[in-house]
């Protein structure tokens, strides 16, 4: 099955109440957050409505947090090979 995964890329303070209740049923509440959807009709049109704010892409799978975190994990540039244990 296949899923909108919609991220809240723009913060929503000043916008109006309509805006502010379309990201809170999409279970959009801040900057940054990332939920899966199934792909209707009625998200697809609340997804429109919030276009300039929000990020989309469509995903085979809903990733866990975890999975999430470990995806979202910068690379440090360098590996430790052996710790030193004094």
């Amino acid at each position: 099955m296949t899923y909108f995964r919609v991220q809240l890329h723009r913060s929503a303070i000043g916008l109006n109440k309509k805006t502010n209740e379309i990201l809170r049923t999409l279970g959009l509440r801040k900057r940054g957050s990332v939920v899966y959807h199934n792909i209707t009709a009625p998200t697809a049109g609340k997804i429109l409505a919030v276009k300039e704010l929000v990020r989309v892409r469509l995903v085979d799978k809903k990733l866990t947090k975890q999975e999430h975190n470990v995806t979202m994990k910068s690379n440090p540039g360098y590996y430790v090979i052996k710790e030193d244990n004094h």
